[in-house]
């Protein structure tokens, strides 16, 4: 049974910084992409970053690109998604997702991933 738990949200001011974590289970971690989404109320899901096994090949949307980095453990089967200078506008559930490095040739589709995790809150204050 796949997992993914994501961990790490709250609620912080704008400028602060915050560090999501996202832990996978019951897949071949290696094989597989691992992306950031996040969806803000009343508003569809959106891309945030992505990044392949190799950690050299990272993708990101223009409105995170320069702020949030996003790296992978590939010994802990953990990615991560470091949120610096944070807006109001960055809040956002932020769902953790996987998708087979096969499969996935545009990582900024969530209809590559496979799975996807349960969220986690941001709540970033002006």
């Amino acid at each position: 049974q796949v997992q993914l738990v994501e961990s790490g949200g709250g609620l912080v001011q704008a400028g602060d910084s915050l560090r999501l974590s996202c832990a996978a289970s019951g897949l071949a971690f290696s094989t597989y992409v691992m992306g950031w989404f996040r969806q803000a109320p009343g508003k569809e899901r959106e891309f945030v970053a992505a990044i392949r096994w190799s950690r050299i090949s990272t993708y990101y949307a223009d409105s995170v690109k320069g702020r949030f980095t996003i790296s992978r453990d590939n010994a802990k089967n953990s990615v991560y998604l470091q949120l610096a200078n944070l807006k109001p506008e960055d809040t956002a559930v932020y769902y953790c997702a996987a998708g087979r490095s096969a499969v996935v040739t545009d990582p900024g589709w969530a209809s590559y991933y496979e799975y996807w995790g349960q969220g986690t809150q941001v709540t970033v204050s002006s």
